[in-house]
């Protein structure tokens, strides 16, 4: 009879924490939902159900980035160890979209050594709430990918501290469950003139600095993206015009994929989707 009644208190113990947590990922926003947004101002998540991701077939000319970037993230979706990103470089290469595509295509896919992998985005403005949001979805039942879309630090602002002792250092740390990717046009996160201005007027130039870029640093993987040759930029545009079923001779294609990158004064990846949507206009093709 002892034996029953602990039975029963286990199972009601079980069912009392199982409501609290439902109630508790409920408040938060939490759901069966892959991507979310994070809502600085209520400290909830706000439900994605539509992600502009395209397939990552279609990301041309960043073959290397890309492979060491899925293998980072499928360790971490394996509950292996992984480290957080930094994408930096050139404008419309693709680093937004690579993240996005990747988490896309891992969280559909099958395999039984695969935890439920999950997008959530906080804006650059939101940078000081991330605390917060690590805190939260900290006990969930999923492992986490934050993405910072466009992450810099301007002269005079101090959020990057709090960034810096969530990735790496600080007592509470980031939690197991959740991975820090970020993308940016710097490479150290800060403008050239700040780091140059630290270092011309600081008693201590080189621990200014140091203390400035050392952001950077907490990233494990630094992964460059570079301007595309003309070749790179006519492989996507060939890429997107076969992916959407546009029909255009292989020879007006090229020559006006070239107009339109003079006119525009730069090829990418950017460059080319743009290029690409003008033509299916033209055609009466919606993508």
């Amino acid at each position: 009879m002892l034996a029953d009644i602990a039975r029963a208190i286990g199972e009601l113990s079980a069912t009392l924490k199982s409501v609290s947590g439902t109630k508790k990922d409920t408040a938060l926003g939490f759901g069966e939902a892959n991507a979310y947004h994070w809502d600085a101002t209520s400290l909830t998540l706000l439900r994605v159900d539509s992600v502009s991701a395209v397939p990552l077939s279609l990301l041309r000319g960043i073959n290397d980035i890309r492979a060491t970037l899925e293998q980072n993230t499928l360790q971490f979706a394996r509950a292996h160890s992984a480290n957080n990103a930094l994408l930096w470089g050139a404008r419309g290469m693709g680093k937004s979209s690579l993240v996005k595509a990747l988490h896309a295509s891992i969280a559909q896919r099958s395999d039984k050594d695969l935890k439920r992998l999950v997008l959530v985005e906080i804006n650059r403005e939101d940078i000081a709430s991330l605390p917060a949001l690590m805190r939260a979805i900290a006990p969930l039942p999923a492992r986490f990918i934050v993405f910072c879309d466009d992450l810099s630090f301007d002269a005079g602002e101090v959020t990057y501290k709090s960034l810096k002792t969530i990735l790496d250092g600080g007592l509470e740390g980031r939690p197991a469950n959740v991975l820090f990717y970020a993308t940016s046009n710097r490479r150290h996160l800060m403008p050239r003139d700040m780091i140059d201005n630290e270092r011309s007027t600081s008693i201590n130039p080189g621990e200014a600095v140091d203390e400035k870029i050392s952001l950077s640093d907490r990233f494990g993987l630094w992964l460059g993206f570079h301007n595309c040759s003309q070749d790179e930029y006519l492989e996507m545009v060939a890429g997107y015009s076969a992916h959407y079923g546009i029909q255009i001779g292989a020879d007006e294609l090229r020559s006006r994929a070239i107009a339109w990158a003079a006119a525009r004064g730069a090829r990418s990846g950017r460059v080319a989707i743009q290029f690409i949507r003008q033509l299916a206009g033209e055609k009466g093709q919606a993508i």
